[in-house]
C-alpha cells in the first residue's frame, strides 16, 4: 500500500534564493535611478541654467541688450535693462527666459566676488517709473549677474544643493562670459 503525503508550503532555500534575487534587482534600481551615488537630476538643472545663461549671452551679444539674472532660494529668472527708461524689468512673452522653479529639494546658493549672497525667497519687486510713492519704498532693483551686450558678464559661482542628501553640482562663470562646471573636489 502506497500513501501520498501531501507537502505544501516553501523550503527554506527557496525563500532564500527569492529574497537575494529581490535584493539584487533593487540594489541595481537604486543605482539607475540615482538614488545613489551622483544626482542626474542636479546635473541636468545646472546644465539648463547654464544653457539659459548661454542663450541670454549670445541674445545679448546679437540684439544688443542687456540681461541680468536674479536668483531666488528655489527660482531663478532673467530681466533685461530698458535703455529709455533706465530700469530693469521683466522679460514678457518669451516663454525661454520666464520665472523658473528649481524640483522640491533642491536650492541655490549664489557666491559673486567669493562672497555668499543671501538669497531671497520670492522674486524682488520692479520699481515702477510712474508710481512715486512706489519708489520711496521699494529699493533699486538690480539682478545678481549681469549679461552685458559687450560679451563681458559679472563672475559668479551658482552651486545647486540638495540639503537633505548633502549633495551639490556647481559652475562658475567669468567676466568673459565662459561657464565652466566644478567637481566636487575642486
Amino acid at each position: 500500500m502506497t500513501t501520498f503525503r501531501k507537502t505544501s508550503g516553501f523550503t527554506l532555500i527557496e525563500i532564500l534564493v527569492v529574497v537575494v534575487i529581490i535584493a539584487t534587482i533593487s540594489g541595481i534600481a537604486l543605482l539607475s535611478i540615482g538614488l545613489i551615488g551622483d544626482d542626474r537630476e542636479l546635473d541636468t538643472e545646472r546644465k539648463r541654467l547654464a544653457t539659459l545663461i548661454e542663450l541670454a549671452q549670445d541674445e545679448a551679444l546679437m540684439q544688443g541688450r542687456e540681461f541680468g539674472l536674479e536668483v531666488m532660494t528655489s527660482t531663478y529668472r532673467f530681466v533685461e535693462f530698458d535703455p529709455f527708461t533706465s530700469v530693469w524689468s521683466e522679460i514678457l512673452g518669451d516663454e525661454v527666459f520666464r520665472l523658473r522653479q528649481l524640483p522640491e529639494g533642491m536650492e541655490f546658493e549664489l557666491y559673486l566676488e567669493d562672497k555668499r549672497i543671501v538669497l531671497d525667497t520670492d522674486p524682488r519687486q520692479f520699481n515702477d517709473p510712474d508710481e512715486e510713492e512706489m519708489s520711496l519704498t521699494v529699493e533699486d532693483y538690480t539682478p545678481h549677474v549681469f549679461l552685458f551686450s559687450s560679451g563681458e558678464s559679472t563672475a559668479f559661482e551658482v552651486r545647486l544643493i540638495r540639503p537633505l542628501q548633502r549633495q551639490q553640482l556647481a559652475m562658475r562663470g567669468n567676466f568673459l562670459g565662459e561657464i565652466e562646471f566644478v567637481d566636487e573636489q575642486n
